[in-house]
């Protein structure tokens, strides 16, 4: 019997060998690399580790990035969420051109989008022109920041969301509607539900991005300390100065803050399947 049982574990050959590539190669891609920042790190001893992630001005950037990544995400989610409606429920000419639209910030070099950016929204740019009668500046101002980080974000909600609506039967709605469901309660009741997980891990990727995001912003932010300085810029600066610890020291806080992010994200996404099983 023990026998029997052992064999219906192991019923897929190559565990063993598979298993062993697949910690090699996220060793020497993934845990070794990082781990060089806390090996830069340790040196500094306690105090002057709090002194470097605590300073004001690293204290700004942080800000700056948290609260830019966040309301970006927040735009993503619902722009993400309705261009993967339209592109799974509906079928129009140029299909196939916008889908693969959603995949450019992939592909596109980050400081290619910074640079448009900047020169759209510049006070001699196609759009800067109209909105400088209007005292409204975009460029070197969080709001420029947080333009950028939608473009960067935008295509993990897509992506995200998409194979969940493509593996949703549309009869379930139309059974909804003949049951005398209006479109809200459709959406709020039984669609939203199935949506949620992914479009919650969609939204949390385009945060965690957002807020290591560099080569887009830093042509938009206008880099003014305390007001337009992100985080990451602050690793920059910091290694321009020869002062690597202190850079390993904030590079390690957001290390930190996107990991943690992203176990809480697993663990949220893991109590749902529970709940939804039971």
């Amino acid at each position: 019997m023990a026998l029997f049982q052992r064999k219906r574990r192991n019923i897929l050959p190559g565990f063993g060998l598979s298993m062993g590539y697949t910690v090699f190669y996220l060793s020497a891609i993934v845990i070794v690399p990082l781990s060089m920042i806390f090996f830069n790190t340790i040196p500094m001893g306690w105090e002057p580790f709090v002194h470097a992630v605590t300073a004001p001005r690293v204290l700004a950037s942080y800000t700056l990035s948290f609260y830019t990544a966040f309301f970006a995400a927040l735009f993503d989610a619902f722009a993400g969420l309705l261009t993967a409606w339209v592109l799974v429920r509906y079928r129009f000419p140029g299909k196939q051109f916008l889908d693969a639209l959603v995949d450019l910030p992939f592909a596109l070099p980050t400081a290619v989008a910074g640079i448009c950016f900047a020169t759209l929204y510049s006070p001699v740019g196609w759009l800067g022109q109209l909105l400088a009668p209007l005292n409204l500046q975009i460029i070197n101002t969080p709001t420029g920041i947080i333009i950028a980080l939608i473009f960067i974000g935008f295509p993990f909600v897509v992506r995200t969301i998409q194979p969940v609506l493509e593996e949703m039967e549309q009869e379930i709605e139309e059974a909804a509607h003949c049951l005398g469901a209006t479109r809200w309660q459709t959406f709020t009741k039984i669609l939203l539900p199935h949506l949620f997980p992914a479009l919650l891990t969609g939204v949390t990727l385009a945060f965690a991005r957002g807020i290591g995001e560099y080569g887009s912003v830093i042509f938009i932010a206008g880099n003014l300390p305390m007001k337009t300085e992100i985080a990451p810029l602050m690793i920059m600066s910091k290694l321009d100065q020869f002062d690597y610890a202190g850079a390993s020291a904030v590079a390690l806080v957001l290390l930190c803050i996107s990991f943690s992010m992203l176990l809480l994200l697993n663990a949220v996404q893991e109590w749902q399947q529970k709940e939804y099983r039971s």
